[in-house]
């Protein structure tokens, strides 16, 4: 394949993923709209449910990992538990919800479910892992 006959491909590729790319930031907009940044009203101080919730806000939220880290933070100093925090930062860069449709079309909607569905499992399971060895550590050191 030539280099024309690339560019061409990559042009055409890039014009079909256009308006999946303009739907998923309208997507992400309006939630972000709708939520106005109070993500701590989200979490009622369950242990069990607020890694489930935080794993669900997470993944709808999406983003990149430096602002998730932001995110956390502010939701620590809100008085959100670790383990909430936790799942909400690691379903925040690694379940993408909102970038499914886009995803599917390149890579096939079978892995991209199924790869979303574990990082969704895993990123609970890391909380709880995660929080249970800072509990660990705390004891010891």
């Amino acid at each position: 394949m030539t280099f024309k006959e690339s560019a061409i491909k990559s042009i055409d590729n890039l014009k079909g993923s256009i308006p999946i790319m303009f739907g998923i930031i309208f997507l992400v907009s309006m939630i972000s709209v709708y939520t106005d940044g109070n993500y701590d009203s989200f979490f009622i101080g369950n242990p069990l449910l607020d890694p489930l919730i935080g794993a669900i806000s997470g993944s709808i939220s999406f983003g990149i990992p430096i602002t998730s880290y932001i995110v956390g933070g502010e939701l620590l100093s809100e008085g959100v538990s670790l383990l909430a925090v936790t799942a909400f930062i690691l379903s925040w860069s690694t379940v993408g919800v909102a970038i499914l449709p886009l995803e599917a079309k390149y890579f096939g909607f079978k892995f991209s479910a199924y790869r979303n569905t574990l990082n969704f499992i895993f990123s609970i399971l890391v909380a709880i892992f995660t929080v249970y060895t800072v509990d660990l550590l705390k004891i010891w050191f």
